[in-house]
């Protein structure tokens, strides 16, 4: 019998989920990475349903290597809630192919696993099992926002889910604007798609008129759109004009003066 271990696979998915339009697979994944999906065995998603969806896609490219009702999908678990410290899920069970010789696919909802993404838990105890850890090829939203924004692509930081307090959100806005002038280093946030005009208009009120914000939404979708103006810009373009398209995933950054 081999000792040898199995890799934990790192499969970028498509930036499409929830949006209504399915863009073809073969726009947005190379095509080493749609072959080595379709030959994955296990998997461990963060949900199981749109994993299954887009294993059907791959299917209609590179047929599976085997049926679909017949691999192994694992969900991550979710945190549980309450307390003062959520307590942390055993992963190692997660990984139990890959210490018995078989390749693990590690999938996201959407873009790279483990980069904004819950899927770092379980890449983290690959390192700790002393299993290989495979990144492939594929759309990560927040580095083509950044590549598009024309900002500082030196010096970033992700800050993730700002507070949705409107208070405590406008007071980070402002500490985050602070931070970027003081060290010259961009900011980048994300929101859930239905609060993403929230954001906005929070942005444009609490940031200082000279900082330059910039808005991508819906990137690899044929509605794409990414735009950089100064606050001040942004405050006088007309009542209800808006970068941000119905529902459809944004990435926000700014860079203040």
């Amino acid at each position: 019998m081999s000792d040898a271990k199995g890799s934990l696979v790192l499969v970028p998915n498509a930036l499409d989920l929830g949006t209504g339009t399915e863009v073809d697979l073969r726009l947005v994944l190379p095509q080493a990475v749609i072959e080595r999906a379709a030959r994955l065995g296990c998997w461990v998603v963060e949900n199981a349903k749109s994993a299954r969806a887009l294993l059907k896609r791959i299917d209609r490219l590179v047929p599976l290597a085997q049926p679909l009702q017949s691999l192994r999908i694992d969900e991550l678990p979710r945190p549980r809630k309450g307390g003062t410290q959520p307590e942390k899920p055993d992963l190692a069970p997660l990984l139990a192919p890959a210490l018995a010789g078989e390749d693990i696919g590690l999938l996201s909802e959407a873009g790279l696993p483990g980069v904004a993404d819950p899927g770092a838990a379980l890449v983290q105890v690959a390192h700790e099992l002393g299993l290989p850890v495979e990144p492939m090829s594929g759309p990560c939203s927040l580095v083509l926002a950044l590549a598009a924004s024309g900002l500082n692509g030196q010096s970033f930081a992700f800050n993730g889910y700002l507070p949705q307090d409107p208070a405590a959100r406008a007071l980070r806005i402002r500490e985050l604007d602070a931070v970027s002038r003081r060290i010259g280093q961009t900011q980048i946030a994300i929101e859930t798609p239905y609060r993403n005009e929230v954001l906005f208009r929070t942005l444009i009120e609490h940031l200082q008129p000279g900082t330059r914000l910039s808005v991508a939404c819906a990137l690899t979708l044929p509605q794409q759109r990414c735009r950089t103006l100064a606050v001040s810009a942004w405050r006088a373009q007309p009542a209800g004009t808006s970068a941000l398209g119905e529902r459809l995933p944004a990435v926000f950054l700014w860079l203040a003066a």
